[in-house]
Formats: structure tokens, C-alpha cells, sequence
């Protein structure tokens, strides 16, 4: 079969973290004649050459590639794709790793498209990874119609004959930034770019030790004169004007603006951050037009601004202020409806924990001058953050705890200003309901909701909480597309969560009362403290002396109760004796997960009665008792036996 797809990594001293990696290749669902894998050894001095070696030894899919170190990623990157024999090349880092379905996925929806290049879906354990475009689907994007520009990382598929056609290679050498040299390049010139946002396919690894080449502190001088380069693709392959003004913008807003602001600045030594104040106020002065920070947000406008002046103290004195700004997202109510969750939640930004507060009155007005000072500079910006208020957004997010993958929850938003100060300042109050389907979040696992809050100058996240102990909701797990659900409180900040995979006490069975169940003939029913959607298929488990019966039931919602009555046919004849019972939400999977049921079955004389679960120990005891009774009955009636005789 020909190759479909050949995964190039380029390797350096990766240690331990290359495992992750060549474990997720081994594991892609593409047949394994369709794919290769070419690692591509720059000189490393660790054990990682000779890993390599046993590794192509052992798998015919993977091959290695050994040349001396040349200092950064381009050039093993371009050394794969010469040797690549794939219809497509994907890049992946040695210390990163792919979904198991990414090649195959990533493919078929590049073939159905037509497109020249793939961005999948990422996720970044630890560190930062673009968020709006991957909101839906862009199965036809461009740099107009799409955030694409956001992603400039090389961790995408590119088909083969179009980097040739083009002559499209990473510059190489020790330098930075050849990614987005690249890839930008990439996107200005393919004649399709497909965006695949329901599956994650890229998972974006921090180290443990943060050694990841791009966490380590660069030269600003040397930094920035790479970052002119990627300007020049952007200035050879567009017009002056909008959409050239946008492109400048991410790099304006994500490599300087963003690195000038909050605790990310102040975080750094004084030398430093002047050397790298210098070096962006060169370049903003040098290649950015008005058109391109008059784009930005409130807050990063002003950044921008006081950079192209030069006023480096008043940039630090910004930043201190803004490194007390926080958004908070308050719960204010969980609970199922027809087999989805809805969650509803309040989101602000605070200052130095306490509600920021706006003037009332705001009309939005351009920047046309530099503030004069910080007093300034704040007073704009609270201005045009009110003014631009009906913009505001307020977004859920699921982010599975292990992985990071997360996904964007449908939401309903209204706006709402509540006054203060006798009128003439108000908060700004965003009120979100949102719509969760459990079964649409892939696999079992532990999913944090996580609020995005989009508000003037200020795009953060936090966590969905924390609801106070007395008046949180505490709903019922639920039955959903054969899983069981469990929305939760964490302990001890009390942020929601939600389990997909729950099972055993924490599913709540426990509640069940005897009362609640009857049985009539071979019909059991049993109000159960779960909520499920209209007719959900259960398994049940009857389990007696190492005997085991399984029969199916339907959980129904109950009309006065958040509740479900579990209905459902016991085995024929079931036979004498006591059994126990367990409920499972997927009886049909490779292996079911159950939880057992707090009563049991006794089978006698041809009916059936409900009776309790002994707690563990409870049989030894009563055996125990009887067998001391039993005794004390021997000893007295032994003597009148002897009298007898």
C-alpha cells in the first residue's frame, strides 16, 4: 500500500519523554502499512540514539535518521521530509505526542477537503495551545475567515507535493521562531487549509523540568530579528491594508504585547525586561502601522502605545496594575434536564479580589493620543471596557484533568449591569446557562468546567467555583448515553467537576430504601436516586453462592422527583436463595462497570421477597451467634437428657 502519511520528529536528548511519544505512533489507528514514522537524531549525547536503533530494529514502520547536532529543529525537519515517502508529512516534537486516531482522522479530512495543510485539534498539558480555533470545524479556512494565524506551531499535516511545488522548507541554523516562518508561509500560499476541532489529535507537553526548548529564556536581540523574518513573508505574500494589518497583529499581541504585561513582565529580572522592552519598541516602531494596534483590546492598545513611546516605567507600572485583575465565575445552579446537565454561573473581573467597577456613562472612544500617565491609562481603559460591554462573552469549557483535552459547552448569555456607587459606576455581570450532553464528551474521565471570560482588554480563565458548602446543589449522578455522570463539588476549594466514568459508592446508590422497591411476579421496580434520560437500557446482576444472572431494565425519570424508577424482568425461575444486585449503565461493553444495589432477592417457594444486603462481617456474626446459641441450648438440655436415662 502506499504511504498515506509519514510522521517526522525531529530528536534532541529527549530522555525519558520520548517514550510518551513513540508509544502514541505505535498505537495510531491507520493501518500499519499506510503510515511511517521518521525520527531524525540531531546529535543527540543521551541514550536516545541507541533507544532509537532497537526501536527501527523492531518495527518496520519506524525509521531513524542520525546526523550531527545543527542546533535547532529546521534542519531535521527538512532532512524527514526529503526521506519522507508519504502523500503527507506531520510534524510532531520528541517530547510531545499524538491522539490515537490523529493520522487517520487528520487524513481523511484533508483528502475529503482537498487541503494542502491539517491543523488538529491540540491540547497543552501545562502550557498554552490556541483556543478559538478549534470552537468548530473550519473544514475550508483561510487566514481571513478563521483564527488560523493564532496556531504557528509546525505540529500539522502538510501534503507533500505542495511544499515541494512551492519549495516550502524550515529555515535552519541556530535561531528562533523558523516555525512560524514556515508555517505562515504555508498558509498564505495553500490552496485549501482544513481546521479538524472534534477530536484531539495534538497533545502539546511541558516538562516536568520546563527544559522544553521553547520555555528556555532567549536572546531578545537575536529573537526579534527572526520574528522580522516571519513579517516578511506576511508583507511578500499580501497587500497593504486590513488583512496584512491583522496578521501583524498576532504577532504584535502574542510575542510583545503579551510578554510586556501582568506578572508575566514582572516576573522577570529588571536587566532582562528593559533589554526586552528595547528590542520590541524597535520593532514596533520599525514595521507596525496605526492600522495594527488599533485592532487590539482596550488593555493591549495601551501597552502597545506606551511601548511605541518608549515608556518603559510606565509600562512596569501598567503591568503591576493588571497583574491584580482576575476573572470569577460563580455557580448558581446545576441540575438535569432530559439526560443533559444544565449549568448555569455569573462571571465578572475583580482587582485585588474585589468587583471592578466601571463608569456608567462610557461612550467608546479611539486612542487617539498616549496616556499621559497610569492614572490615565486605566481610567480609558475601564471606559472602553464598559462601552464595549454588549461584546462581552462567557464561555464553558470542559477540560478532561489527565489529558487537557477540552471542548466548548453551548451557552446562553445575557448581559447585565448592576449599579453601584449611587449610580454612577456600575459591574459588569455576565449570566451563562450552559447545556452540557455528557455523551458527547469522548471517553470516560474526570472533566473540570472551566469559565472563559472575554471582557474589554481581558481574555482569562478560571475555574467554575467556589460554591459555598450550604447552598450548593448537590444533584444526582446520571445515566446518559450508556455512562454514568456524576456532577461534584471538589474538596477543598469546591469547584465543579464531572465524572464521567463513576462508579461503586459514588454513584449514590446507597440511597435506594427498601420500600422503594417491590416485586410482582418477575417484575422488579425500584425508585432510584439517579437521573436518566426517557428509557435507558441498564443491565442488572444477580449474583448468589458463585452463581451469576444478568437481565435488562429502564431507568425512567420520575414526574414528581429528580429521580428515576428502575423497571425490569428478573431471570425465570429464579432460583432458591439470596441475590445480590448490581446495576450497570453500559452492560453491552467489553467490560462492564457495576454497582451494587443496597438489597437483595430471596428466592423461595416459588416467589420472591426483597430483603437487605447484610453489611460486610454481618453473616460471620449472626453464623457466630447462632453457633453460641446453639450451645448454650446443648448445655441445658444435656442434663435432663442424663435425668432421663
Amino acid at each position: 500500500m502506499p504511504v498515506k502519511v509519514s510522521v517526522i520528529i525531529p530528536v534532541y536528548n529527549p530522555g525519558i519523554y520520548i517514550e510518551d511519544c513513540i508509544s502514541s505512533l505505535q498505537r495510531q489507528s491507520l493501518p500499519p502499512d499506510e503510515y511511517e514514522a521518521i525520527f531524525v537524531d540531531d546529535g543527540s549525547t543521551d541514550g536516545t540514539p541507541a533507544r532509537l536503533d532497537r526501536l527501527a530494529a523492531e518495527d518496520p514502520r519506524m525509521r531513524v535518521i542520525h546526523q550531527e547536532n545543527s542546533g535547532w529543529s529546521g534542519k531535521p525537519r527538512n532532512v524527514g521530509i526529503a526521506a519522507a515517502r508519504g502523500e503527507f508529512v506531520m510534524f510532531v516534537d520528541n517530547d510531545d505526542y499524538l491522539g490515537d486516531e490523529a493520522l487517520e482522522r487528520m487524513y481523511a479530512y484533508g483528502v475529503a477537503h482537498g487541503a494542502d495543510v491539517v491543523v488538529g485539534k491540540m491540547a497543552g498539558k501545562n502550557r498554552g495551545v490556541p483556543v478559538e480555533l478549534f470552537r468548530r470545524n473550519h473544514p475550508r479556512a483561510t487566514v481571513e475567515n478563521a483564527p488560523l494565524i493564532d496556531s504557528l506551531t509546525p505540529h500539522k499535516m502538510f501534503r507533500r507535493e505542495f511544499l515541494d511545488r512551492i519549495g516550502l522548507r524550515f529555515p535552519e541554523g541556530r535561531r528562533r521562531l523558523e516555525d512560524h516562518v514556515f508555517v505562515t508561509e504555508a498558509y498564505l500560499r495553500a490552496d485549501n487549509v482544513s481546521v479538524l476541532s472534534d477530536y484531539v489529535c495534538y497533545y502539546h507537553i511541558r516538562r516536568d523540568d520546563a527544559s522544553n526548548a521553547g520555555f528556555q529564556r532567549f536572546d531578545p536581540v537575536g529573537y526579534f530579528g527572526n520574528l522580522r523574518e516571519a513579517l516578511d513573508v506576511v508583507e511578500r505574500y499580501t497587500e497593504p491594508g486590513p488583512v496584512r494589518d491583522r496578521l501583524f497583529r498576532r504577532w504584535l499581541r502574542v510575542e510583545m504585547v503579551e510578554r510586556l504585561r501582568a506578572r508575566r513582565l514582572l516576573g522577570l529580572p529588571d536587566d532582562y525586561r528593559r533589554q526586552l522592552f528595547t528590542e520590541i519598541h524597535k520593532v514596533v516602531v520599525e514595521r507596525f502601522g496605526p492600522g495594527v494596534s488599533a485592532g487590539l483590546p482596550p488593555t493591549q492598545q495601551v501597552v502597545a502605545a506606551l511601548t511605541e513611546a518608549d515608556r518603559y516605567d510606565d509600562v512596569v507600572d501598567f503591568a503591576a496594575w493588571e497583574a491584580g485583575v482576575a476573572p470569577t465565575a460563580t455557580p448558581t445552579g446545576v441540575e438535569w434536564h432530559s439526560g443533559s446537565l444544565r449549568i448555569g454561573f455569573t462571571a465578572e473581573y475583580t482587582s485585588d479580589r474585589e468587583p471592578m467597577t466601571f463608569p456608567a456613562d462610557a461612550t467608546r472612544t479611539p486612542l487617539a493620543d498616549t496616556p499621559k500617565n497610569v492614572e490615565e491609562a486605566v481610567a480609558w481603559v475601564g471606559a472602553q471596557t464598559a462601552a464595549r460591554f454588549g461584546q462581552a462573552t462567557a464561555d464553558l469549557l470542559l477540560r478532561e484533568r489527565s489529558s487537557s483535552a477540552q471542548y466548548f459547552q453551548p451557552v446562553e448569555l445575557t448581559r447585565e449591569t448592576v449599579p453601584v456607587d449611587g449610580g454612577e459606576r456600575v459591574r459588569l455581570v455576565l449570566r451563562a446557562t450552559a447545556t452540557v450532553d455528557p455523551a458527547e464528551l469522548p471517553g470516560d474521565g474526570v472533566w473540570d468546567a472551566v469559565v472563559r471570560v472575554k471582557l474589554g482588554g481581558w481574555t482569562k480563565e478560571c475555574r467554575l467555583g467556589p460554591a459555598p458548602r450550604a447552598t450548593r446543589p448537590e444533584p444526582y449522578a446520571g445515566v446518559t448515553g450508556r455512562r454514568a455522570v456524576l456532577p461534584y463539588w471538589t474538596e477543598p476549594h469546591g469547584n465543579l467537576s464531572l465524572d464521567t466514568g463513576v462508579k461503586g459508592r459514588r454513584l449514590g446508590l446507597g440511597g435506594v430504601r427498601r420500600p422503594d422497591v417491590t416485586v410482582s411476579g418477575t417484575q422488579l421496580r425500584a425508585r432510584i436516586p439517579l437521573h436518566a434520560a426517557e428509557g435507558a437500557r441498564v443491565g442488572l446482576r444477580f449474583t448468589a453462592s458463585g452463581r451469576t444472572l444478568h437481565a435488562s431494565g429502564t431507568l425512567t425519570g420520575e414526574a414528581d422527583g429528580p429521580g428515576s424508577l428502575l423497571e425490569a424482568t428478573l431471570p425465570a425461575r429464579l432460583p432458591r436463595g439470596v441475590w445480590r444486585v448490581a446495576l450497570s449503565p453500559d452492560p453491552d461493553a467489553a467490560q462492564p462497570a457495576w454497582s451494587g444495589l443496597p438489597f437483595a432477592l430471596r428466592a423461595a417457594g416459588g416467589g420472591v421477597l426483597v430483603v437487605t444486603v447484610p453489611r460486610p462481617g454481618t453473616v460471620r456474626k449472626l453464623v457466630r451467634a447462632a453457633r453460641r446459641a446453639l450451645g448454650t441450648a446443648r448445655a441445658k438440655v444435656a442434663p435432663l437428657i442424663r435425668k432421663k436415662r
